[in-house]
């Protein structure tokens, strides 16, 4: 039951794609999704093999025309689910993050900074947690690179309490336009060749690889039974490209955000 609202902008002038959803859904869990939760060491009761849950959140990914606008990704979510003796279970999850095509620290450095800001206003432990969480996550395995410079992300947050977790992510969604916007401001208007524009491609084929093989949420999304497909793609890009073993110049700017892919790095220090 429930449902939600998509939003897709397409083949505009600063941003090729750029997308956002908002959900309310609910109804009883599928065993591939249970089993999903339970991996990550959820204690679920069912009644009768039955998991009634709901869950809400928005989301948007943004994939820029120009190659020198990185992508960003942002979604923040609530679950909940009712286990056979009635008792529920909570939590909060989501994150912020940014994929460039070619690496610009003053960029990088600006998205992070922004993002602890708001993560500090609640406790100091925040952000080196969730940063390094948003790294280890967003980690294409079968490539050995992160999907981009990272942010932060959570899951399966319950605690102190409902209401301080609330707030908390209210704070990180609320540093969303403010840690990118200036970004894409800064960018939108450069100048880029053919050969950079490929190479967007090529990285908007990770960030693909990524999205449909370790994404939770993608994975929840097609597993749930009556899920919009269309709302769950939302996120990839409307081009890509794989060019059989493609290698960057050593020395190349290509090269440059590779090696920040493969060794992410202190941004805010």
């Amino acid at each position: 039951g429930g449902g939600g609202i998509s939003c897709v902008l397409q083949d505009g002038e600063v941003f090729e794609k750029a997308g956002v959803n908002v959900s309310v859904v609910f109804g009883l869990l599928s065993e591939e999704a249970a089993r999903q939760m339970r991996s990550r060491g959820k204690s679920l009761k069912a009644k009768d093999g039955k998991l009634p849950f709901c869950a809400m959140g928005v989301s948007s990914v943004i994939h820029p025309k120009n190659p020198h606008v990185p992508t960003m990704h942002f979604n923040y979510r609530y679950f909940e689910i009712e286990e056979a003796d009635g008792t529920k279970q909570w939590w909060f999850g989501g994150g912020t993050d940014l994929t460039p095509t070619y690496l610009n620290e003053e960029d990088a450095v600006h998205f992070h900074k922004t993002l602890k800001e708001a993560c500090d206003k609640h406790d100091l432990k925040l952000y080196p947690k969730y940063k390094k969480w948003c790294d280890d996550y967003f980690y294409i395995k079968h490539r050995g690179e992160r999907r981009g410079v990272g942010g932060i992300f959570f899951d399966d947050v319950d605690s102190p309490s409902k209401e301080e977790v609330f707030q908390f992510v209210k704070s990180c969604a609320k540093a969303v336009v403010p840690c990118y916007v200036p970004i894409v401001k800064r960018h939108c208007h450069d100048s880029f060749t053919p050969e950079e524009k490929l190479w967007q491609q090529l990285r908007r084929g990770r960030y693909v690889e990524f999205n449909l093989v370790y994404d939770r949420g993608t994975k929840f999304g097609l597993l749930t039974p009556g899920s919009r497909i269309e709302s769950i793609l939302m996120s990839l890009p409307l081009t890509a490209r794989w060019e059989y073993m493609h290698t960057p110049p050593e020395g190349s700017k290509e090269a440059e955000i590779l090696e920040v892919l493969r060794n992410p790095k202190d941004w805010v220090h």
